[in-house]
């Protein structure tokens, strides 16, 4: 199987994990010898209720027995994707109130972006230095990272980056501007979260000179960090909800969301302003819907903010710099990327998934399923500290 994997599947990175799945429940992934694995990723981030969850997976099997893909996007009336939109509508302030379904996290970011041009008539778009949304060509226009982007230009124009949590460079926003998109927690960057009111501020901005706000909650949304999504915290309303990941459960999903007026716009001038064949597939509906439904009724942000809190107070070692984040989205700082890549490697060996970010080589990703037990996260807290502790007569710190 593992030369069949680097032979006929395509490959994001020179050395793959390799784990070979046999099965996966609760917070273990369990390898093809009967390894388990504590998983510390969650798919990083995407399995909100951890494996096999009983209620998500119920949700499919009674939608797999009505019916599958029906039509595209938007003609048909189908029960999983309205009950899904309207539970998202119940729990977002106003005048988010209209969702748009996808297929993913960077697709649900594109068609924002659409809305954005569509509903201001202007092209500039202003995204954060440091930033990810995704890797489809307008996705990735807007990643602040120009050694991931490079070697695919040209790509959008009229994109200007400015330095999250840098408040002299609100200056940039302008009438030019159609919309700001920033992730509400940085992910890629290291989990950088909004300072000294930051996000207000850009609100505040952008209401001024008629920009759209678009934040990215593909990450931080769904529970993450002890909010249902992260400007909760933050005394920030966007104009542009962008979800995913977690959303799903574990099946693919992408999601944008609006006030009616600007969702609308859409339709019309031209029709099918925004147009997917599989967005919204009542499987994946179905999943969603019982997923969210879990979270906030089993009140799993407050979960998330009390093992946060366990975490950090047995993640104490000369090792760890830092620990940045909220909730159960939370990255370990190494003193060097060799240390980080030496703790995640031997990590693994042991039992314990854990995982890189994007464009911090210092950070170790720890985001859990927001259903990990504190007996689970008491033990992987324990296998990280007696890693580092093998590391420490090495790593001349």
């Amino acid at each position: 199987m593992n030369e069949d994997f680097l032979k006929y599947q395509a490959q994001t990175t020179p050395m793959p994990l390799a784990i070979e799945v046999s099965h996966a429940e609760g917070s273990y992934i369990y390898d093809t010898d009967g390894k388990a694995y504590l998983d510390f990723v969650a798919g990083v981030s995407a399995c909100t209720l951890g494996h096999g969850n009983s209620k998500v997976s119920e949700a499919i099997k009674t939608q797999l027995d009505k019916y599958l893909h029906v039509m595209v996007y938007g003609e048909y009336i189908q029960k999983p994707a309205v009950e899904l939109t309207k539970l998202l509508a119940n729990h977002l302030p106003e005048p988010l109130e209209k969702t748009y379904l996808t297929n993913s996290g960077t697709e649900a970011i594109e068609g924002a972006l659409k809305l954005a041009k569509r509903a201001t008539g202007r092209s500039e778009i202003i995204a954060a230095e440091k930033a990810y949304h995704g890797n489809t060509m307008g996705s990735l226009s807007v990643m602040g990272f120009e050694e991931r982007k490079q070697a695919f230009r040209p790509l959008l124009p009229d994109v200007r980056f400015i330095e999250f949590n840098n408040t002299s460079h609100l200056k940039h926003i302008s009438k030019k501007t159609a919309c700001v998109i920033l992730e509400t927690i940085q992910g890629g960057a290291g989990f950088i979260e909004p300072k000294k009111d930051y996000l207000r501020k850009v609100r505040e901005r952008c209401t001024e000179v008629g920009a759209l706000l678009i934040l990215d909650e593909i990450q931080p949304g769904i529970g993450r960090t002890g909010k249902l999504f992260g400007f909760e915290h933050y005394n920030c309303i966007p104009d542009i909800l962008v979800t995913g990941k977690g959303l799903g459960g574990g099946m693919p999903i992408g999601a944008f969301t609006a006030s009616g007026k600007l969702m609308d716009l859409l339709m019309d001038n031209p029709k099918l302003g925004h147009i997917t064949t599989f967005g919204g597939h009542p499987l994946i509906a179905a999943a969603a819907h019982a997923t969210l439904k879990e979270v906030v009724e089993d009140n799993l942000m407050e979960g998330a903010l009390r093992k946060e809190q366990l975490i950090r107070n047995r993640l104490k070692h000369p090792l760890i710099a830092e620990i940045r984040g909220r909730g159960l989205m939370l990255a370990l700082m190494m003193p060097s990327s060799d240390i980080a890549n030496t703790l995640i490697m031997e990590c693994q060996n042991k039992g314990l998934i854990l995982f890189w970010l994007l464009f911090e080589p210092k950070a170790v990703r720890i985001t859990p399923p927001l259903t990990v037990s504190e007996e689970e996260l008491i033990k992987g807290c324990n296998m990280i500290l007696d890693t580092l502790e093998d590391i420490a007569p090495k790593s001349k710190i």
